[in-house]
């Protein structure tokens, strides 16, 4: 007989929008992503903000009951966007120190649709994961095709020689947030790009 295996994922860090977009679809994704983690036991770690996307993913966690960590720059705090009513605000100096903070802190991460920065996020921990600098799920929650036109661009440099189909292949990819813990969960490492 085999033994269930005990959850490994514990906390989940969420990048995603400071703003909500201009679909309501991005609001409702975010809250279905947030109650199904906070269903499954997960604590969230996420960009401390009280705007757009992210307000809603800290209040949401908020009124389930759901352990919220943020992490925030002063200058952002400063600016008035940080959410006050968290179990944790960590105020660092840096986005670099923020990025680090936040995926230290984390045993998956999660990005949801957004900007420039939700980007960036997004791919520093993936690369992170690539290279073998940590070994924790990466997934994105593809809301309306949000995330449509990045697959096709990794899928373009798989097929030019760019990108081993190995790690294309790990990226978690659910366009339903429900599928979320039991693909964390059942994930596994790919050998680090330049392991022997």
């Amino acid at each position: 007989m085999t033994a269930v295996a005990e959850q490994q994922v514990k906390r989940v860090a969420l990048y995603l929008g400071s703003a909500t977009g201009n679909s309501p679809a991005y609001e409702e994704a975010t809250v279905r992503t947030v109650q199904v983690l906070a269903e499954a036991g997960y604590e969230l770690v996420y960009g401390g903000g009280s705007v757009g996307l992210m307000g809603v993913a800290a209040d949401t966690a908020l009124d389930a009951g759901m352990p919220v960590h943020g992490v925030i720059t002063r200058h952002l705090m400063d600016g008035e966007t940080g959410h006050l009513g968290l179990d944790t605000l960590d105020i660092v100096e840096t986005m670099t120190e923020r990025k680090e903070r936040m995926a230290s802190m984390a045993d998956a991460m999660v990005t949801l649709p957004g900007g420039i920065g939700t980007l960036e996020e997004f791919f520093e921990v993936w690369v992170g994961q690539v290279l073998g600098v940590h070994h924790k799920p990466v997934a994105i929650v593809d809301v309306d095709d949000y995330w449509q036109p990045m697959a096709d661009m990794l899928d373009h440099m798989v097929a030019r020689g760019f990108f081993a189909q190995e790690h294309r292949d790990r990226l978690i990819r659910v366009e339903d947030p429900g599928e979320l813990p039991a693909a964390l969960d059942l994930w596994t490492p790919a050998a680090a790009k330049w392991s022997r």
